[in-house]
């Protein structure tokens, strides 16, 4: 049993498969003279790969070889049969922006939809994804087989990502159809963009693996900037909370926050708000505009977790203050590359 694949760098490969039985013992006088050539491998139906024969005959004397076949070779009797042909496709990549608010960037406008399927103790919690509203016309389209989702960086379930949106990735496993006009990608972009409120896309483009390296280059140095709605216990004036726009580049230490503690070791992690910027709204409310280091644990900021985050908001302004409602307002990360409309 023989496997043959094409080459020369084609993303396009035909794997066939050949039996000939009248020759099925010819190499194994092989695996006598060069075991060494010749190991199990949990992904190959037989030790006798093409490598692994080239390795042997490349050891093996040629009058020892001689021995085993003559010179000219006998013709065979008869001829080999295919067993199984199988074609298969490189990965595609397209990029975008989710604006649930989304371009190769989304936007997210829902506060009631997880980046990815949210699924605990194997029972799903809300009905669809970020993922799923966009992967699922990407599928369709490109009739492929799976796909890897990837982002620079990710929301809770309850925030909005608003602005340009968030750079995302998605890989498409062994698609059926990979040429695509720009016509018809804007095309695909726009029928993401109608099939929910909930979502938008933008700058939907193919792209290399490569490129997709640059989504995720230097992603703790980028910045964010985030609205907040905070609530405090205390009554306040909108002179307790100007001094809040005078400070820069506060440095903060941040613990694991408890409620990601199941996934994400136990850790200080010191982070930069870079700056803030506050919005008197009544005694109790105020909001908050930050502009901080990506990976910042922002709700974390605002009400301390239990003292895990030293200093934050209820800290600096001797209060107890929690976050009501949060807005990704941009992710600064200069990809993919912007598109005209």
């Amino acid at each position: 049993m023989v496997a043959g694949k094409t080459g020369n760098g084609s993303l396009f490969e035909v794997s066939v498969v050949f039996a000939h039985p009248e020759t099925v013992e010819d190499c194994h006088f092989l695996a006598a003279i060069c075991p060494d050539c010749f190991k199990p491998a949990k992904n190959k139906q037989s030790v006798f790969t093409r490598m692994a024969v080239m390795k042997a005959l490349n050891k093996i004397k040629e009058e020892d070889f001689l021995k085993q076949f003559p010179c000219p070779p006998n013709s065979p009797k008869a001829v080999c049969t295919v067993l199984e042909i199988e074609c298969a496709h490189g990965a595609v990549f397209v990029a975008g922006c989710l604006t649930i608010s989304f371009s190769g960037r989304y936007n997210k406008y829902s506060r009631n939809l997880p980046q990815t399927p949210w699924i605990i103790d194997g029972e799903r919690k809300l009905e669809s994804s970020v993922e799923e509203l966009i992967s699922d016309h990407l599928l369709a389209v490109f009739k492929a087989e799976s796909f890897n989702f990837s982002s620079s960086g990710r929301e809770d379930v309850d925030v909005r990502t608003l602005g340009n949106g968030r750079p995302f990735a998605i890989e498409l496993v062994n698609p059926h159809r990979v040429h695509f006009t720009s016509q018809e990608i804007k095309e695909l972009q726009q029928k993401i963009n109608n099939s929910s409120n909930k979502i938008q896309v933008r700058d939907l483009q193919l792209v290399t693996r490569e490129a997709i390296g640059h989504m995720k280059e230097g992603e703790e140095e980028k910045t964010k900037t985030y609205s907040a709605l905070i609530w405090t216990d205390k009554a306040i004036q909108k002179t307790d909370i100007e001094f809040l726009n005078d400070i820069k580049d506060l440095k903060i230490d941040q613990k694991t926050p408890l409620r990601v503690l199941h996934r994400r070791p136990l850790a200080v992690r010191a982070r930069v708000i870079h700056s803030m910027e506050t919005q008197y709204v009544d005694e109790h409310h105020f909001r908050l505009r930050l502009k901080t280091q990506a990976g910042t644990y922002i709700k974390e900021f605002v009400h301390g977790d239990f003292g895990r985050t030293k200093p934050n908001i209820g800290s600096l302004m001797n209060v107890t203050a929690d976050i009501l409602e949060l807005d990704v307002e941009s992710v600064d990360v200069d990809w993919p590359p912007a598109l005209d409309d």
